[in-house]
């Protein structure tokens, strides 16, 4: 049996530069003109130069050396990266249609089929998408019906925080499954007690997803698809994946059962509505099964792991830096009282609203973006991009762009606020990233973190936990597709006690 080890890296080599030249045939053409990058080598491309726990680190150091538009190679995949806030805004946004397909990863493509929004394609994407924010807004997305579901849910996390009566808890459960949440209400009208297993259970499905998509194992996977079945994360992730539709299609078999097309109760009951009446006028639409695992399999997990993300970073800097928080808390008292804060009352907290705005530009919680592709032949900046392309628009470049921001690698609030203190918009802010591509769910996204956090603070000062002074905050980032802080455990001191 010795020989078989040998014989089988010797086939997944040859046929590697097979593909390494079928790929050269395909670049052949339009390499006169495409941007400048590293050498790649033979079969792995650039892989010897790349952090593939921060992709996005050695990203910003070849921008530096080959400007805001570049290519690397991963494996045989030709990569062009965009980095800046002039490069990135004049491809999404002055470009967008050129700019607006999903690329074909080979993770996300064995994830999602093509089907759902985060990774479809083509008609399938904008038909799902448009549905999607229609279906949202329909539920109350930017409206009081949701800004009061967001309250009631802040009532629980607040008599939860308070049942810990100011000692040491680890606070990161908790806020994953209060966002969640406001989700769930979304796709199933309903909400679930923060120590429900099965809640529990769905919350660590969608985020370990979250960081698994992003580790070296499936990077190396995307790179390399051959070799798969080597690669234990793809069969967690696709694992995870078939527990969540699992879910999925056992709250639709429920919401099918007591569907009335007259008085639609949540997403789900608005999806099959939608099925029902495209069965009517043709034979093979978009409203089947498929899509909807995928749609709110996208809605789930992105709307847990990013707002949640942001709020783990929120608080973790209000403790590394008590006199802003305590700042806020002034703020909040000044023009909400002891009622609880709404959506409302942003425009009149502008210190608060240029801390949560700085909180998600410095978290950069979503560093690479999602993965672009060209629809079209262009020629941009002076290089050609065939159809098709791989390109990555790299928010962190934006978000850290030292001709955007005064400090880019500080946490520093003032970015937002002009000399008289009143907030300021800042056109290179795009957390959310932006054009065709921009997350559906950004005004649901924004409308939560507002409301948790200044609920929170409103009740509660918070400290790190003894023996654990804020200069010990760690805020290296989590390696994965998002970039939550280290999980800790903090004290939330009623503040009718201090």
């Amino acid at each position: 049996m010795d020989w078989i080890v040998p014989i089988s890296i010797l086939f997944l080599y040859s046929l590697m530069i097979m593909l390494l030249l079928k790929m050269g045939n395909i670049w052949k053409n339009s390499s006169k003109d495409f941007p400048p990058g590293p050498r790649p080598l033979p079969v792995v491309g650039n892989l010897h130069i790349m952090d593939l726990k921060k992709l996005y680190h050695t990203m910003l150091k070849l921008s530096k050396q080959y400007g805001p538009v570049f290519k690397i190679q991963l494996g045989t995949q030709k990569i062009v990266v965009l980095a800046g806030y002039e490069t990135v805004k004049e491809a999404l946004v002055n470009k967008a249609d050129v700019f607006a397909e999903r690329a074909h990863v080979p993770i996300s493509e064995e994830f999602s089929k093509g089907f759902g929004v985060a990774f479809s394609h083509g008609e399938n994407w904008k038909v799902m998408r448009r549905f999607m924010l229609t279906t949202l807004r329909d539920y109350g997305m930017g409206k009081r019906s949701m800004e009061s579901r967001i309250a009631e849910e802040c009532s629980f996390l607040i008599k939860k925080f308070e049942s810990y009566r100011g000692k040491p808890f680890e606070f990161r459960a908790i806020m994953t499954a209060a966002v969640g949440n406001i989700i769930v209400s979304i796709l199933l009208g309903k909400r679930y007690e923060y120590e429900d297993p099965r809640f529990i259970k769905l919350l660590s499905l969608a985020t370990e997803n979250a960081r698994l998509m992003g580790i070296p194992p499936i990077l190396l996977y995307n790179m390399f698809p051959i070799l798969g079945f080597l690669i234990g994360a793809r069969k967690k992730v696709l694992n995870n994946r078939k527990k969540l539709h699992a879910f999925i299609n056992e709250s639709f078999i429920k919401c099918l059962n007591n569907l009335d097309e007259n008085d639609t109760r949540n997403f789900i009951d608005s999806y099959l509505v939608q099925q029902q009446q495209e069965r009517k006028t043709r034979n093979n639409g978009y409203f089947h099964v498929k899509n909807l695992e995928e749609s709110v399999t996208n809605l789930f997990v992105a709307g847990v792991e990013t707002t949640s993300s942001t709020l783990f970073w929120a608080f973790t800097l209000m403790i590394k830096y008590p006199l802003i928080q305590k700042k806020i808390q002034e703020e909040i008292a000044n023009v909400a009282g002891s009622a609880q804060p709404r959506a409302e009352h942003r425009t009149k907290m502008p210190y608060t609203d240029a801390v949560l705005h700085e909180v998600q530009r410095y978290a950069d919680i979503l560093p690479l973006n999602l993965p672009h592709a060209t629809t079209t032949d262009v020629t941009f900046k002076g290089y050609f991009i065939a159809k098709g392309t791989h390109v990555i628009p790299l928010l962190t470049s934006v978000l850290h762009d030292e001709s955007q921001w005064e400090k880019p690698y500080a946490f520093y609030p003032e970015h937002f606020l002009n000399a008289e203190g009143k907030f300021v918009k800042r056109d290179a802010f795009m957390p959310f990233s932006a054009g065709r591509r921009v997350c559906p769910g950004e005004t649901l996204a924004r409308t939560e973190m507002f409301m948790f956090f200044t609920s929170l603070l409103q009740r509660f000062t918070f400290q790190p936990a003894p023996g654990l002074s804020k200069e010990d905050l760690d805020l290296t980032r989590a390696v994965g597709f998002t970039t939550p802080p280290k999980t800790y455990t903090l004290c939330a001191l009623p503040r009718s006690s201090i």
